[in-house]
């Protein structure tokens, strides 16, 4: 393109950040009336990843729906993110992403070849997936949107959810930390390449091979399920979806537990902490920071800007994961295997007072 546009100016708050405030959300579900159809098997309830219903024995679908504004300039990479966006929430229930259909907001009087290039960064991304892209639906909208929903196909007795972590668990982490702060750096023209090239990486790497080794881990387990919760951290930051697998099943099938977290256990992108560190905070980040409130209580030790990366916004981010104690070295090891760099970054205990204690 010879005069490329510069996507991030375009969007008032870039990827995940754009998600509406968390506590906007939470007001408005509670109101909802729980499903009665029993071939549902993961609703809304839970704020889980995806939606889980039942086909028949042995089989169910999974299914989502991500998308957001540009949170890079190139348009090609912008369609790559938000497919791996949208896939990651299939692998983190445990699904295989069979098929999408497209969701484009595009400015009636924009560069249709900027479309293509995000259409096409997508679709590669698909591709790697092996999720077939079968259609979608494209409107005229001054701030640009792009995402799929997915669906895909789940064993209805090898599902993960975002609630089942037991106390003694470990907990694991499979991608840095950091995208928020480095595409809002980006924003403010005071990203470094070698941060935004270390944030891009991250955001369009798959889950696919984190849910792989999980996997493995559970085969070999058998019917004793080693990896108890899954979800993957986006939107509402690493604090926030720690609180949402802490609390449990608000019909109390699942009882809540309380997290450790250690923050120098996990890996940090190039650049996050000094982005952090001069202020780059999107307005999601004081968003999360405002929903989760008590729930997080941080030891004197932890430096401001540490605090800020774990509430910070994260866009195709890692599986938080909360593993059987015994299994935790061998899940870290078939992760690694998997090319995963995956970090021990807290332990599951029983509930207690706060929710969620960082050190």
């Amino acid at each position: 393109m010879s005069n490329p546009v510069k996507l991030t100016s375009m969007a008032k708050a870039a990827g995940c950040a754009a998600k509406l405030n968390p506590a906007t959300l939470d007001a408005v579900l509670r109101k909802l009336p729980r499903q009665t159809d029993p071939n549902v098997l993961v609703g809304f309830d839970t704020n889980d990843d995806a939606g889980i219903y039942l086909l028949g024995e042995g089989l169910a679908l999974v299914q989502t729906v991500d998308f957001f504004t540009p949170i890079v300039d190139d348009p090609h990479l912008f369609g790559q993110i938000a497919a791996a966006n949208a896939l990651s929430d299939v692998y983190a229930m445990g699904g295989r992403p069979v098929s999408a259909l497209s969701i484009v907001g595009f400015p009636e009087k924009g560069d249709p070849a900027t479309l293509e290039e995000i259409i096409r960064g997508g679709l590669s991304k698909m591709n790697e997936a092996k999720c077939s892209v079968i259609g979608g639906h494209s409107i005229r909208n001054e701030d640009m949107l792009f995402g799929y929903a997915v669906t895909g196909v789940i064993n209805p007795h090898r599902v993960w959810r975002n609630v089942g972590a037991r106390a003694g668990d470990a907990l694991l982490f499979t991608k840095p930390l950091g995208t928020g702060v480095i595409t809002t750096a980006l924003k403010k023209d005071r990203a470094t390449p070698e941060s935004l090239a270390a944030a891009v990486a991250a955001m369009t790497t798959l889950n696919r091979d984190a849910a792989a080794a999980l996997q493995e881990i559970d085969e070999k387990a058998g019917c004793a399920k080693r990896v108890h919760a899954v979800t993957d951290v986006t939107g509402f930051s690493l604090l926030g979806h720690a609180r949402e697998m802490a609390l449990g099943d608000p019909s109390h099938v699942i009882e809540p537990v309380s997290f450790e977290i250690d923050h120098r256990a996990f890996a940090y992108l190039p650049g996050a902490v000094e982005a952090a560190r001069e202020g780059h905070l999107s307005g999601g980040l004081k968003n999360n920071r405002a929903f989760i409130g008590d729930c997080a209580v941080f030891d004197a030790s932890v430096a401001p800007e540490y605090q800020d990366l774990l509430f910070d916004p994260q866009t195709s981010g890692g599986l938080l994961v909360s593993v059987a104690p015994e299994s935790a070295d061998a899940a870290i090891a078939a992760l690694l295997h998997h090319g995963v760099s995956a970090r021990r970054i807290g332990t599951v205990l029983a509930k207690k007072n706060p929710l969620l204690f960082v050190r």
